[in-house]
């Protein structure tokens, strides 16, 4: 399959383009950064902007799925995550494309907010929520618009080793857990799901 990862030079969108390119899949990545993996037969860079609509518009075409793992390093307030949303779209409306996008949150985006822990909550009012806040609007805006997403929230990631055994929780309850996840199993559930879209319309929360 032909996919492209939206924000592929560092976590989880890094992961995903190795393991991506180790199972066959035809690559493209789009950064503003080289993506530091090897040349490949299979993978084409595009170095650029997820909110230059020329670059995505490269990107994209011919996609059958869009992973978007973009991230930020700064919790202060950001529109990174609902403008590249509104560039995709358009873009993928322009060119009547109908690939399956696979987002990247995080567990406290949209509704799953109250659903974490007090400490967690605490965290994300005193450092992220700004952030949070975007990425929210981020899923507002392709849940709506779009007919074929899906949104991984997982919990805090660490960089620990894959271990392909993770629990994907599909609904919201009342005292449910997430905690830490690694990057690379996020990257090994998002890839899996392009293969094998499972969570089409669903917000997966991603925890051990």
């Amino acid at each position: 399959m032909k996919i492209t990862i939206i924000g592929a030079s560092a976590g989880v969108g890094l992961q995903a383009a190795r393991m991506a390119l180790q199972q066959g899949h035809e690559v493209t990545t789009l950064s503003r950064r080289i993506v530091p993996v090897p040349n490949h037969a299979k993978l084409r860079r595009v170095q650029g902007s997820a909110t230059n609509p020329s670059d995505v518009r490269a990107a994209v075409e011919g996609a059958d799925a869009v992973l978007i793992t973009l991230g930020v390093k700064s919790p202060f307030p950001t529109t990174l995550f609902s403008d590249s949303a509104r560039i995709l779209l358009r873009v993928l409306q322009e060119a009547g494309s109908s690939a399956t996008l696979i987002v990247l949150t995080g567990f406290g985006a949209g509704d799953s907010w109250s659903y974490n822990s007090l400490p967690m909550r605490a965290l994300f009012t005193l450092l992220l929520k700004a952030v949070y806040a975007d990425k929210t609007e981020q899923e507002r805006l392709i849940a709506g618009s779009y007919p074929r997403w899906e949104i991984v929230r997982p919990g805090r990631l660490t960089n620990s080793e894959m271990t392909g055994r993770y629990r994907v929780l599909d609904d919201l309850v009342e005292g449910m857990k997430v905690g830490a996840i690694s990057r690379s199993d996020v990257a090994h559930f998002m890839v899996a799901q392009v293969e094998n879209p499972t969570c089409l319309g669903k917000y997966p929360a991603l925890t051990y």
